[in-house]
């Protein structure tokens, strides 16, 4: 199969499109023929060592977590999938090393859940993982209905649909971004403001008595969630382990089939929808990583397989 791989750490010029034997199937696994793969930073820098000290990596490895596709063979005991099911994944293993930048990608069915039918190709591989984390910082700080939540970088990858997420749960969600953001997150249902000097002071102009939940995707904001936070509020980040010692939490994304489930469903119901920037083919990468290496990107960068 072809396939994008390095063999080193380093920059974009350690990507090689080449050919690599098709991934085996181990019991509770499946075969995804891959029609799409979303691009996250996580890609790149783990491709730079960034995660060394944290996770195993075999060489030559392949890039890519995010995969939309079709099934094209079943493992043992996978009941939840036939073949030739349209299926998306955020397909992150224990280890590093066979990722979804290749025509096939073998995925743990705990970690993919239906296409949603309401999106499409492009959409659906630029949900898993940015979706996963924004729902699943929201369901782990018990963000209810009714209650108001800050979210910080409110028009990234992650903070779009951390938004739409908040709204659909119910919540009044206040949204920093740049100016030129506001009206979309006007229309994903937030209440924007500008980031950067006055922040506490215009949050508080639309929260007097605080906020209950602030969600934190950009880090660098402790201090604003600190002060904006209301008696008893919830708080936690993906970018900044210090809300730890200022009683927030710290997470990182995991797989889970349910809460993929679940943001299907949000999508197939029209509270949520996923913006693509731009589409690369599979050739592409080094470019596709590049862009996203700017941070100013207004949507998903997908890569065509």
């Amino acid at each position: 199969m072809r396939a994008m791989t390095y063999d080193r750490y380093g920059g974009t010029e350690v990507l090689s499109l080449g050919r690599r034997p098709i991934p085996k199937v181990a019991p509770g696994e499946v075969l995804v023929r891959v029609r799409r793969a979303g691009v996250n930073p996580v890609d790149w820098k783990i491709m730079a060592g960034g995660l060394d000290g944290m996770m195993d990596l075999y060489f030559p490895a392949v890039p890519g977590w995010d995969v939309a596709g079709t099934v094209e063979r079943v493992g043992i005991d996978v009941p939840e999938c036939q073949v030739g099911d349209e299926v998306m994944a955020y397909a992150r293993k224990d280890y590093v090393s066979g990722g979804t930048f290749a025509e096939y990608v073998s995925v743990p069915v705990r970690c993919l859940a239906p296409k949603p039918a309401a999106l499409d190709w492009d959409a659906a591989a630029g949900l898993p993982l940015a979706g996963l984390t924004a729902y699943q910082l929201l369901t782990r700080l018990r963000l209810d209905e009714g209650e108001t939540v800050l979210v910080h970088g409110a028009a990234g990858g992650v903070g779009f649909l951390g938004v739409q997420i908040a709204s659909s749960f119910g919540a009044r969600v206040i949204g920093t971004a740049s100016p030129r953001n506001h009206d979309r997150l006007r229309a994903a249902g937030a209440e924007p403001l500008q980031y950067g000097d006055g922040l506490v002071d215009r949050v508080r102009a639309l929260a007097p008595e605080g906020v209950d939940v602030v969600a934190d995707f950009v880090g660098g904001v402790l201090d604003v969630t600190t002060a904006v936070l209301r008696e008893g509020g919830r708080h936690a980040s993906i970018a900044d382990h210090s809300v730890l010692g200022a009683g927030g939490e710290w997470m990182w994304v995991r797989p889970d089939r349910n809460d993929l489930l679940a943001l299907g469903e949000l999508a197939d119901t029209g509270q949520l929808t996923v913006p693509v920037a731009r589409v690369f083919p599979l050739e592409d990468v080094a470019e596709a990583f590049a862009l996203s290496q700017t941070g100013h990107v207004h949507g998903k960068i997908v890569i065509s397989v």
